[in-house]
């Protein structure tokens, strides 16, 4: 398995963050030194799905800047491109942009999930100056070791039963397409930004053990492998904690959360929410979603 050692600070975690997706894309007064990072981790952007908040994925790669950047799993997917052939132009610009920044010197690395498989059979590959691998090795300046992966590897719906998880796929789709609709109504109603699909996923007791077997079959993975931490993506739940003397961090999704996992100059690792960045910057408008603008 090839991997991808980096060198960065010791990191630190604080509380993981919330955010309705309705931005702007007027940010010409973010200060550029707060959006400084050494490193951002984002995951699960499904290019080629309505679904894809390919606005604000792009405003966001547009207004940060890192030494690193690692794009953990499911980027494109692959699944929905199978069934249904869909690519707005803003997920040109996504790519475009990431390309960009590689070209700049930015160190991008591909850890390649289950939505983009295809891309797996690149591992060990450098593309465009991005460097695909199955998982990659982050090393902290103190010496700790954070395993990078997707995580679909340690879902056992994925790798057991491809039929349910492929069921399972659907139904998600279907989820978004209902919650679009429905928040559509809450916007004219002037009512906030409401997941259905956060909402199951946080109420129902199966779907909370499954997050939780989830994340604790990484942490002793990690641990297995003589790790002090992990990063991953896969189940669309932004999170940093400790796992014992495991560091867990879950980058989260694009399309409906809007996270990252970012580290700072000081060695602090932490979610990143996107509209609280604007916010904290006092430069955000509301605007519909990104999605509504897509299907115009």
């Amino acid at each position: 398995m090839q991997h991808a050692a980096l060198n960065l600070p010791p990191p630190r975690f604080i509380n993981d963050l919330r955010l309705p997706p309705a931005i702007s894309h007027e940010l010409s007064d973010l200060e550029a030194e707060s959006l400084r990072f050494r490193a951002i981790f984002i995951s699960d952007t499904h290019l080629g799905t309505p679904g894809c908040q390919a606005r604000a994925l792009l405003e966001f790669l547009r207004v940060t800047e890192s030494e690193y950047l690692y794009l953990v799993g499911d980027i494109v997917d692959g699944w929905q491109l199978k069934r249904r052939w869909y690519w707005h132009q803003l997920h040109n610009d996504v790519v475009q942009k990431v390309l960009r920044k590689a070209r700049k010197g930015t160190q991008v690395v591909y850890v390649p999930g289950n939505h983009d498989e295809a891309a797996r059979h690149y591992e060990g590959v450098d593309f465009g100056g991005i460097a695909i691998r199955g998982e990659a090795t982050h090393i902290a300046g103190d010496g700790k070791r954070m395993l990078v992966t997707h995580g679909d590897r340690f879902d056992a719906v994925v790798t057991c039963a491809r039929w349910l998880a492929l069921l399972g796929d659907q139904l998600y789709t279907l989820i978004l397409t209902l919650n679009q609709h429905f928040n559509a109504i809450r916007a004219r109603l002037g009512l906030p930004y409401w997941s259905l699909s956060q909402f199951l996923k946080l109420r129902v007791k199966n779907a909370v053990s499954y997050i939780c077997a989830f994340e604790e079959a990484l942490a002793r993975e990690a641990k297995s492998r003589g790790f002090d931490g992990v990063v991953c993506g896969h189940i669309h739940h932004a999170e940093v904690r400790s796992i014992g003397d495991i560091l867990y961090c879950n980058s989260g999704d694009w399309v409906e959360s809007l996270t990252a996992i970012v580290e700072a100059e000081d060695g602090t690792l932490s979610v990143l929410n996107f509209q609280d960045m604007l916010n904290a910057t006092g430069s955000a408008s509301r605007a519909k979603t990104t999605t509504e603008e897509a299907l115009a």
